[in-house]
């Protein structure tokens, strides 16, 4: 009997996660023999939990908050993306035993906004809330996308604009923190890249960034409810505000893809987080599936 080939997720916390239940249908879907399991593990001891995974027969790991950044420094090798954000959300245990690092963050998010959700870039003011490693992957694909700008905002300006530096201070990219927003007009696009959702905190972001013509995005998710940053952006009226669920499926397909060289198709599980659908519904009573 042929053992499931093991992968898994390495974050604190993780126990929120639905990244076991989104592997496990791909897996199903294309036929293949895997598990996936949560790691729990404090920035302390985040690359005992690495090391120790892949030397016990572990061939990949998704790294989510608070250790992207950290897994970009421990990585051997990085993709394209992981080398620009200088943030690892993928690991891949190569044959030789070095790690390879990718990012597949920025990917999966542009691919729910602009295919998925339908929504344009080009020539919008975008803003970002948060400059760690969940901003970190999203920052180049957007600059990719030719928005007028986009404005990197944090409770502390200095880190906001550390991450500009990284990316070469482009014209397009700029730095405040949170209470300079309030100087603002609404953006066009408003994407919440801070981990306060997962604890339930919401920053203080003025209200005056959200305008009714501005479609808001939470890099986190919750499928029973909104998430605080949504439930905030929903008080102005803006044109959508929705949660990252479709994110997320996008990157996992990424990440499977990286590792097992198939792309599942997503179409289906996309369903299950997005509002108002009957399997939206279903995953809700059901705790997820």
């Amino acid at each position: 009997m042929t053992h499931p080939d093991r992968y898994g997720l390495v974050g604190h916390p993780v126990q929120h996660s639905r990244s076991p239940l989104i592997h496990q249908i791909f897996a199903r879907q294309l036929g293949e023999n895997l598990t996936y399991e949560l790691i729990d593990a404090s920035p302390e001891h985040f690359e005992t939990a690495v090391r120790g995974f892949g030397a016990a027969g572990g061939r990949g790991l998704n790294v989510t908050v608070p250790h992207k950044e950290a897994a970009c420094a421990l990585a051997d090798e990085l993709g394209e993306e992981a080398a620009a954000a200088r943030a690892v959300n993928t690991i891949s245990f190569l044959p030789d035993g070095r790690l390879r690092g990718d990012n597949t963050d920025g990917l999966g998010f542009m691919r729910d906004l602009t295919r998925n959700l339908g929504q344009l870039v080009q020539q919008r003011r975008v803003l970002i809330l948060g400059a760690g490693g969940a901003a970190r992957g999203i920052v180049g694909p957007l600059l990719r996308a030719a928005p007028m700008e986009i404005m990197l905002a944090n409770r502390t300006g200095d880190r906001a604009r550390a991450l500009v530096d990284s990316f070469g201070a482009p014209s397009a990219l700029g730095a405040c923190a949170f209470e300079a927003l309030a100087v603002y007009k609404p953006f066009d696009l408003v994407v919440n890249a801070t981990s306060a959702g997962l604890h339930g905190e919401l920053p203080p972001f003025p209200p005056s960034c959200v305008g009714p013509d501005s479609f808001c995005y939470d890099l986190s998710y919750r499928l029973k409810q909104d998430t605080p940053f949504v439930t905030w952006a929903r008080r102005p009226g803006p044109r959508g505000a929705l949660q990252g669920w479709g994110m997320l499926v996008e990157q996992a397909a990424e990440a499977y893809f990286i590792w097992r060289g198939r792309r599942p198709d997503t179409a289906e599980l996309l369903k299950y987080g997005r509002p108002g659908s009957a399997a939206a519904e279903t995953a809700h009573s059901s705790g997820g599936r």
